[in-house]
């Protein structure tokens, strides 16, 4: 966990970013950037080591009141091209040097395939309907918590020290937008956006569901209440991670509207996690900017990507790798003296 800043530390870092060959601020949010990772990782010279994307996956029962444009079965299939090396993610976290995990925590069906890059962490086959009944029981919850956990001391045993969280989940912009609901108290229209793409009949029908659903767990409130009713098992997988990740004094690569309602739960839980998270791009998905701005969080992009599976962390990461060198190679004024 990032022990409170030290004001020698900051002080030094700031003046070594301020010396460098350039006009006082003129590199702008790379100046930021440099600055907080120092200060996660304590040290004036940082470095990033190893990094690594974790990608948690799961079905949810809510899919079945149709509140997604894709049917619930998309989730294993996209699972499978996970696997196969084909999606957007498998393509950017090449381009950039990311090593991808993908682990099952909820998919609804079984896999075969048995890779370094896959793990099997089952809790069940995706969440009951929240409808009618919570998404999951305490237990349920919990175990996806410390599956997200045990990833993360995992590849940090690796040696990687900046870690970045997606999700695949057909009809998870609906456990997001409730839990921003419940934990930002924003208007639940505020909060509810067309996912993967509906109608606007399609998108009214998903509002009047998610009321009910915010009405039937009205009564929860507390973080952890929350997530078990309305989250999702690869949601409360990415919480884990996060918290995890954050203990082990990482720096956190945020990504769209799920991983950052993931993130609202972390934070909720523990403050101290909003620290070590760099937030890697905006959304085009409704409620997004609007989390940011609860979150007091600047996105580093703005491409209005809307797909998930953690593709704005890998877009995003050249950017922190240049913050990085910056600060660790660019001549100061002396040369110049």
């Amino acid at each position: 966990m990032l022990t409170p800043a030290s004001s020698t530390l900051e002080t030094t870092v700031r003046r070594r970013i301020d010396y460098k060959t350039k006009p006082l601020g003129a590199l702008g949010r790379l100046e930021e950037l440099a600055l907080q990772i120092a200060l996660i990782q304590q040290t004036e010279t940082p470095v990033l080591t190893n990094p690594h994307l974790l990608v948690f996956a799961g079905d949810h029962g809510l899919a079945a009141e149709g509140v997604s444009a894709y049917p619930a079965d998309i989730t294993y299939g996209m699972v499978k091209n996970f696997i196969a090396g084909g999606a957007a993610i498998n393509v950017f976290c090449r381009q950039n040097g990311l090593q991808l995990l993908v682990c099952d925590v909820g998919v609804n069906g079984s896999f075969e395939e048995n890779t370094e890059s896959f793990v099997k962490y089952k809790i069940r086959p995706g969440t009951r309907n929240m409808r009618y009944e919570p998404a999951m029981t305490t237990d349920e919850c919990e175990a996806a918590i410390d599956a997200g956990k045990t990833l993360v001391n995992g590849v940090q045993y690796r040696g990687c020290n900046v870690i970045g969280f997606g999700e695949m989940g057909i009809g998870n912009t609906s456990p997001a937008a409730l839990l921003m609901h419940r934990l930002t108290g924003l208007p639940l229209d505020q909060c509810v956006g067309r996912g993967t793409g509906l109608t606007d009949e399609g998108l009214a029908r998903k509002l009047a569901i998610l009321q009910e659903v915010a009405t039937r767990h009205a009564d929860q409130t507390e973080p952890m209440a929350v997530l078990t009713a309305m989250g999702g098992l690869e949601i409360a997988a990415m919480v884990g991670g996060m918290l995890q990740a954050a203990e082990n004094g990482m720096v956190i690569l945020v990504d769209g509207f799920i991983a950052t309602a993931a993130l609202l739960v972390a934070n909720a839980l523990n403050p101290s996690v909003r620290q070590h998270c760099i937030f890697c791009h905006q959304s085009d998905e409704t409620g997004h900017k609007q989390m940011l701005y609860f979150l007091e969080a600047k996105p580093l992009l703005s491409l209005d990507l809307r797909l998930g599976e953690g593709t704005g962390c890998a877009l995003a990461y050249p950017i922190v790798q240049a913050a990085v060198a910056m600060l660790n190679d660019m001549a100061t004024m002396d040369i110049l003296t």
